[in-house]
């Protein structure tokens, strides 16, 4: 299979060659162009309930798309939010990924949907997270361009500027210092992340750049 991400950091999209055999998946209606000789079906990753949980409280499509060709093709594929696409090889390894983040994969990922606990509803990202592992390559994008960071100790991010993490992390919800300097600062609530593994931030979101257009827009 022939992997190939272009348009990136801006307008990332994933090219995707299909040898006979192949078959690759891929968030429902991301599809932009293929050759005739790719077929397409929709499928339920882990079955119906599965499929419903993720799409009920994780953002994500209810029905992936599976491409296969059996004289072989070539797909290409864009994610909804203009910014850039991330590959990440599995190894048996796991990463959680926020709400919409999840865009493709290839056969073995196994996506499940992880509770975040109450505290996740007050950081801006939802009750709900997808938790990715298993062997193959998955893709994920951002709103903006993606930082990676290396975390080993402490590090505060906005709540809405997280993509996703490593399972080395785990992460508390606080305020920006005081009551006043939350309120106040602007900011509001953070994550604060401790211990050690990969952390990918996003530098936009969606909601500033849309509070942004509000007065044009009026």
């Amino acid at each position: 299979m022939r992997l190939q991400i272009e348009g990136n950091p801006d307008y990332g999209h994933l090219r995707v060659g299909l040898t006979p055999g192949e078959s690759f998946l891929a968030e429902g209606g991301s599809m932009t162009w293929m050759d005739t000789r790719v077929d397409v079906r929709a499928r339920l990753l882990g079955g119906f309930l599965r499929a419903l949980v993720r799409k009920v409280t994780g953002g994500e499509s209810l029905f992936v798309g599976e491409y296969a060709a059996a004289r072989g093709g070539e797909a290409v594929f864009s994610p909804s939010r203009p910014g850039m696409v991330v590959q990440r090889t599995m190894n048996g390894d796991s990463i959680t990924l926020t709400a919409g983040s999840f865009f493709a994969c290839t056969p073995g990922i196994d996506l499940r949907t992880k509770f975040g606990g109450l505290r996740s509803l007050f950081s801006g990202e939802g009750l709900f997270f997808m938790e990715c592992s298993g062997a193959g390559e998955l893709f994920f994008n951002s709103f903006g361009g993606i930082v990676e960071k290396e975390i080993d100790g402490s590090f505060i991010v906005d709540t809405s500027h997280v993509v996703a993490w490593e399972p080395g992390l785990s992460y508390s919800i606080r305020g920006m210092g005081g009551i006043k300097s939350t309120l106040l600062s602007g900011e509001g609530l953070v994550m604060e992340f401790s211990g050690r593994g990969k952390l990918y931030l996003q530098t936009r979101t969606a909601t500033g750049v849309a509070s942004w257009l509000t007065p044009f827009t009026a």
